[in-house]
């Protein structure tokens, strides 16, 4: 079971990484990218907590690496990927899910991008500026997530991941 998840987590890595050159939402220093934010959805529901946060982390780094990304990747989609799994993982509930990643990344991830375009960044943007573009990033990519949730791909997932009965 632990190499379908990790097989699966690999899969939306890559998806996400490569749909960076395609959807993205340039706003100051930040690029929005409501992709990674459903793939950090999808696989809090999928996988679990640990497999969609080790996925953002790891989406966020390639980005930097292959330089379509900024390091605002980090507070956004890791603390959204890890909120998202948590309360999924309390709730059972794409609902907990989609509050998890649009609150963890549009307000706790919005906040914390301040420090890190101050001190890394040399921004001078104050900390509300990122938690607008952060919501409506989290936000879009939270509706492309629910609109697959409803798609027979994601059930086919489960049944491969033995989460629904075949």
């Amino acid at each position: 079971m632990e190499t379908k998840k990790l097989t699966f987590t690999a899969l939306f890595m890559a998806i996400g990484v490569l749909s960076a050159h395609l959807v993205y939402i340039s706003v100051g220093v930040s690029k929005c990218f409501p992709v990674h934010h459903a793939i950090n959805v999808l696989l809090a529901v999928l996988v679990g907590t640990r497999y969609s946060t080790g996925a953002a982390f790891g989406v966020a780094t390639l980005r930097n690496i292959l330089g379509t990304g900024s390091l605002l990747a980090f507070p956004g989609s890791v603390i959204g990927a890890a909120l998202s799994g948590y309360l999924y993982s309390r709730t059972h509930s794409i609902w907990g899910a989609l509050a998890g990643e649009i609150f963890g990344t549009g307000v706790i991830g919005g906040l914390l991008a301040y420090p890190v375009a101050k001190y890394f960044l040399g921004s001078g943007a104050g900390a509300l500026f990122f938690v607008v573009p952060f919501l409506i990033s989290t936000a879009g990519g939270s509706l492309l997530a629910y609109v697959l949730y409803r798609t027979p791909v994601v059930a086919f997932l489960q049944e491969r991941l033995g989460q629904r009965d075949q």
